[in-house]
C-alpha cells in the first residue's frame, strides 16, 4: 500500500492530535512506498494537513506511484479479541473532528515524536547522516559496500504497543472496520531514509551482505524505566544474563509484550504514549570490518621457542613465541584490533619443525585493511622471515573462514613424521634395534602423559604407529624416524610416562630409554595450497 485512503483517516488524525511524527503515522497507516518516507518532514506534515482538510471524495492525497520490494512486517496485534476500549485512567479518549487537520499539525510540529523518540525526525536529516559520515571516514577502513544496524531502546516496543492499542480502541469507538495489517517496521523505515544518504555520502552501496558494518546505537534515559512494569508482570521474561548489563533487552520486552494481556498493559501505559521532553541520544556510532584469515606453513628452528606465549602464573616465562613472530606483522599491515592463532596440532617449546612446516591460520579481528595483492602477501612473507631466525614461514596466504575446517580436520585425521635422538641405560648394538624397522601399525595405549594432565583430562587413547626406521649412533644412542597417527604423544612413546603408554621403546627394547631431541620432520596436511616462489 503506497497512499493514505479514507479509511486512513480517523488513524492520522488520531496520531497526529497525540504528538506522533509523519513517519510514524505513515508506518501506522502500513505505507510501504519507501520514496515517501525520504520525503522532508516539513512536507510530509503539510501533505497529512492537506489529507485531513480534503473531503472523502479525494482519498489519495498522500501518494507515490512507486514500486518498491516488499517490506518486513512487525505484528502488533496477537488476538481477535482485544480488551474493553478504556485507556489507564478508565476513559475513552477523545478523537478530534477530522477536518481539525491544523490543530493536529500544530500539536505535533513541534514535540518529539511520542512513538520512535524522535529517531525518525532528527536522525534521518543530513547532518546526522554527515556526523555518521564523518566517523565512519576517520576510521580509514577499506570497504566497497555496507551493512547498516541500528540499536533501539527496548522501551520503544512499549510505546508502538500503546500506540497500536490506542488506534484501535479509537476505531472501534467510531465504528470502523480495523484490519490487522501489519505496521511498518522502524528500523526498517529508519533504513530506507537512511541508506541513500549513507550510500551518497559513503560512494559505495548498501549491501545487506557486507562485511563492513556501520551501527548506531540509540538511548533515551527519560523514559528508560517504561519497560519496569513488563518484569512485575512477567517476571519468567526477564531473567540476568551474564554479559547483559541490565535484564531489559529488546527480545525480553517484546517477550514480554507477547505475553501481557491488553487490559493488564491498559492500567499501567497511556494510549496513546504521551510526548517525551527530549529527543534520544545517539550513543554511540561505530564501524566494524568482517575478520580476514591469513593462512600458512611455518618452520620452527628453536628448541627454545614456545608456540603460543608461555606465561605461569601470571609470570612470562619466554621472551617471544612463534604465534606472536608471526602476528606482529600481520597486524601491522592489516591494521586489525585483535587476532586468534590456530594451527593444525603443536610442538612443545624444545621441539623443532622442519620439512613443509606446520599448518597454521590467523583471524585478524575488525581489520582496518583487507585488500591485499599476491605481491604484497609475498613482501609481508619475507618481512616475516627476514625478522627472526628461529622462525620461517611460507606460503602466506588470504583464505575464507570455511577453508580453515580442512587444516582443523586434518589435525586428528592425517598422519606426522618425526626424528627423535633416543639414548639407553645399556650399551646397544645395530642388531638390538633393527627389528625396529620391521614394526608396522604398532596399536599404543596413551594414558593422559602427565605433563599435559593439568590442561587435558584424563583419558586412555588408542594411537598407531605406523612405520619406524632406526639410525645407530653409538652404544648409547640411536635416532628413529618415526611415522605416526596425528595425535601421538612421542615422547611418552619413547620412556614410557611411568608405564601410561604401552608399549613403549624402552619395553621394546628392555631397557631405559629416554628422548634428547625431537624434530618434527613433515605434517601430512594438504592445506593450505602451496604458492609458486
Amino acid at each position: 500500500m503506497s497512499s493514505l485512503t479514507e479509511k486512513d483517516r480517523p488513524v492520522v488524525q488520531l496520531l497526529l492530535n497525540a504528538g506522533t511524527c509523519p513517519r510514524c503515522v505513515l508506518r501506522f497507516c502500513c505505507v510501504g512506498s519507501q520514496k515517501l518516507y525520504r520525503h522532508p518532514h516539513k512536507d510530509l506534515m503539510k501533505d497529512l494537513q492537506e489529507f485531513l482538510k480534503n473531503s472523502g471524495e479525494k482519498e489519495d492525497t498522500v501518494c507515490l506511484d512507486v514500486a518498491d520490494p516488499p517490506c518486513k512486517r512487525i505484528r502488533l496485534e496477537h488476538r481477535e479479541e482485544g480488551a474493553d476500549d478504556v485507556n489507564h485512567n478508565g476513559a475513552i479518549p477523545q478523537i478530534p473532528e477530522a477536518d481539525d487537520g491544523n490543530a493536529a499539525t500544530e500539536n505535533s510540529a513541534v514535540k518529539v515524536c511520542n512513538v520512535c523518540l524522535g529517531i525518525l525526525q532528527d536522525f534521518c536529516e543530513a547532518d546526522f547522516v554527515k556526523k555518521v559520515c564523518q566517523k565512519v571516514n576517520s576510521a580509514d577502513y577499506q570497504f566497497t559496500s555496507f551493512v547498516f544496524s541500528v540499536s533501539l531502546p527496548p522501551q520503544l516496543s512499549v510505546r508502538e504497543r500503546a500506540a497500536w492499542l490506542g488506534v484501535k480502541q479509537e476505531m472501534r469507538n467510531l465504528g470502523l472496520p480495523l484490519a490487522k495489517d501489519d505496521i511498518v517496521q522502524l528500523k526498517e523505515a529508519y533504513k530506507w531514509i537512511i541508506h541513500p544518504q549513507l550510500s551518497e555520502e559513503l560512494g559505495v552501496p548498501a549491501d545487506g551482505k557486507s562485511l563492513f558494518e556501520v551501527s548506531v546505537v540509540f538511548a533515551h534515559s527519560e523514559t528508560d524505566e517504561e519497560c519496569h512494569f513488563l518484569a512485575t508482570a512477567c517476571p519468567d521474561c526477564f531473567k540476568p544474563a551474564k554479559n547483559k548489563q541490565s535484564v531489559f533487552t529488546r527480545m525480553a520486552v517484546i517477550k514480554a509484550l507477547e505475553k501481557i494481556k491488553e487490559e493488564d498493559f491498559l492500567k499501567h501505559f497511556p494510549c496513546p504514549p504521551s510526548s517525551p521532553k527530549k529527543l534520544c541520544d545517539a550513543l554511540e556510532i561505530q564501524c566494524n570490518n568482517g575478520a580476514v584469515f591469513v593462512a600458512g606453513r611455518y618452520n620452527k628452528y628453536s628448541r627454545n621457542l614456545p608456540q603460543t606465549p608461555w606465561i605461569i602464573d601470571g609470570e612470562r616465562k619466554l621472551e617471544s613465541s612463534v604465534e606472536e613472530l608471526i602476528s606482529e606483522h600481520l597486524m601491522a599491515e592489516f591494521k586489525a584490533d585483535s587476532f586468534n592463532f590456530s594451527s593444525s596440532g603443536r610442538e612443545d617449546v624444545d621441539v623443532r619443525t622442519l620439512g613443509n612446516g606446520r599448518p597454521f591460520a590467523i583471524e585478524l579481528v575488525n581489520p582496518r585493511r583487507i585488500r591485499f595483492t599476491a605481491e604484497e602477501m609475498k613482501r609481508l612473507q619475507q618481512a616475516i622471515n627476514d625478522s627472526s631466525d628461529k622462525i620461517q614461514v611460507r606460503d602466506l596466504q588470504l583464505v575464507t573462514r570455511e577453508a580453515i575446517g580442512r587444516m582443523k580436520e586434518g589435525e586428528e585425521e592425517k598422519t606426522k613424521t618425526y626424528s627423535a635422538l633416543i639414548w639407553t641405560d645399556k650399551a646397544i648394538q645395530r642388531e638390538d634395534i633393527a627389528f625396529l624397522d620391521d614394526i608396522k601399525e604398532l596399536k599404543l595405549d596413551q594414558k593422559t602423559p602427565l605433563r599435559v594432565l593439568h590442561r587435558r583430562p584424563l583419558a586412555v587413547r588408542c594411537r598407531l604407529i605406523h612405520t619406524m626406521r632406526s639410525e645407530y649412533i653409538d652404544e648409547h644412542h640411536f635416532r628413529l624416524h618415526l611415522k605416526t597417527q596425528a595425535g601421538t604423544y612421542i615422547k611418552e612413546f619413547v620412556h614410557g610416562d611411568f608405564g601410561r603408554t604401552k608399549p613403549n621403546i624402552g619395553s621394546l627394547l628392555n631397557r631405559t630409554a629416554d628422548i634428547l631431541e625431537l624434530d618434527v620432520e613433515s605434517v601430512d596436511v594438504d592445506w593450505p595450497p602451496t604458492l609458486a616462489d
